[in-house]
């Protein structure tokens, strides 16, 4: 019986080529079925955060609990609350919760409308293309959502400095100087936060899909 030797047995198996050949239709179908779930996490992502903010918007409409917050914050500038002005901060508040929620709907139902049509598309170059389009579609969302919020704050500031000015009252230069600086840090504290969940939430996915979209480009051109 011949002597088994280790050495050679391993240079054998090294010369061996174990890797698995794709051709362009194969690796094509494999790179569509990864974008399609990519695009599918988005929009689970979506609705998910359309359910989160609707159950938010109707447990502060029954509490009103968001409500009283913002109008201790103006007791505390000496600001006298009266039927008037709760009913005026009352529509504010419902007006942007309607606005996001609205916006949010629509992108849902923009996500979903592209992830049919990814599904269904058989041509590669029309395939690139919807990919593209969802890309930005995505941009756009995470843009109109911090643009909204930057709008809500411009918003309720302008609503403050109308009430301290319609009740007569001046603020002294340090509580002016500390509500100015409050203002913006909580302004951008609220922009960064917003920005580095989507960064994190949507970024992973849209880097993967980006990658998936650099192969696709790279069969195309073949």
């Amino acid at each position: 019986m011949p002597e088994f030797e280790l050495d050679n047995f391993k240079k054998t198996w090294q010369q061996q080529d174990f890797e698995p050949k794709y051709n362009n239709s194969e690796i094509l179908e494999m790179l569509n079925k990864k974008s399609r779930n990519y695009v599918k996490y988005i929009l689970w992502i979506s609705i998910a955060e359309f359910l989160f903010f609707t159950g938010i918007t109707v447990y502060y409409l029954i509490n009103g609990d968001e409500e009283n917050s913002f109008m201790r914050i103006l007791e505390r500038l000496g600001v006298s609350e009266n039927v008037k002005l709760a009913e005026s901060l009352n529509h504010i508040y419902d007006g942007l919760k309607a606005l996001s929620l609205l916006i949010t709907a629509f992108f849902v139902v923009k996500f979903y409308q592209n992830y049919k049509k990814i599904r269904i598309e058989s041509n590669l170059k029309k395939f690139i293309l919807q990919i593209i389009r969802f890309r930005k579609t995505v941009n756009i969302f995470i843009l109109t959502n911090i643009t909204l919020l930057i709008i809500s704050i411009l918003i309720l500031t302008f609503f403050i400095f109308n009430t301290l000015s319609n009740q007569n009252i001046h603020l002294e230069e340090d509580t002016f100087i500390a509500f100015i600086t409050g203002l913006i840090i909580g302004c951008v504290f609220s922009i960064g936060l917003i920005w580095f969940y989507y960064r994190i939430v949507y970024g992973i996915i849209m880097k993967k899909l980006g990658k998936n979209l650099k192969q696709l480009e790279e069969i195309e051109m073949i």
